[in-house]
């Protein structure tokens, strides 16, 4: 729920994949934009393939052979979503440049339509953005205690597991080293050197 709005320029290269990934939590809303920019190809229009995947790999959009698009999804998972980008036409050239608007969170809100919805402009439209960030920012801060306390426990867990291991380590050793003294003062008694 983090605020978020980015433009991204990719200069995309003839062969290969460009990808551009976030770190959104689930339940957040994405919006992007994607348009190509055709400055060096004036004769040829190339085309580009696109797709997203959330952090399990699951395709949340797939595009081929488009010039401008736009994808929107709610993320169901918390983790890195990926989107790349890549030529799949054949008039490739020498690669071009894509403009990707990226927005997440409450800067997808369309908040002209939201202010003719409710009839309200100026200082309450003001208002009503901040308190959709002060909301934002509390279940960005909820978020990340839950996050801290998992993190917490997972630590303790492990030092716990460190710990036994340690002692355990250092029972073995005490074993064998007192079993090496017994076999060696058996041996040397054997052959009469004690």
């Amino acid at each position: 729920m983090m605020l978020g709005a980015e433009a991204v320029w990719l200069d995309l290269p003839p062969t290969g994949t460009k990808c551009v990934s976030e770190e959104i939590q689930p339940n957040v809303v994405v919006v992007a934009d994607y348009m190509l920019m055709y400055e060096a190809h004036a004769t040829a229009h190339p085309t580009v393939a696109v797709k997203v995947t959330s952090p399990y790999g699951n395709t949340v959009h797939h595009k081929e052979n488009a010039t401008v698009g736009q994808f929107a999804f709610t993320t169901s998972e918390a983790g890195n979503y990926l989107a790349c980008f890549w030529l799949d036409s054949a008039e490739k050239g020498s690669g071009v440049s894509l403009n990707l608007d990226w927005k997440i969170g409450i800067a997808t809100k369309d908040w002209d339509s939201v202010a003719k919805k409710e009839k309200i402009e100026g200082v309450e439209l003001e208002l009503a953005k901040l308190e959709a960030a002060v909301e934002s920012i509390h279940h960005n801060l909820l978020y990340l205690k839950a996050r801290e306390a998992e993190m917490r426990e997972v630590s303790e867990k492990t030092n716990s597991r460190v710990a036994w291991f340690s002692i355990l380590s250092l029972g073995v050793c005490v074993v064998v080293s007192a079993l090496q003294l017994w076999h060696l003062q058996g041996f040397f008694q054997k052959k009469k050197l004690i």
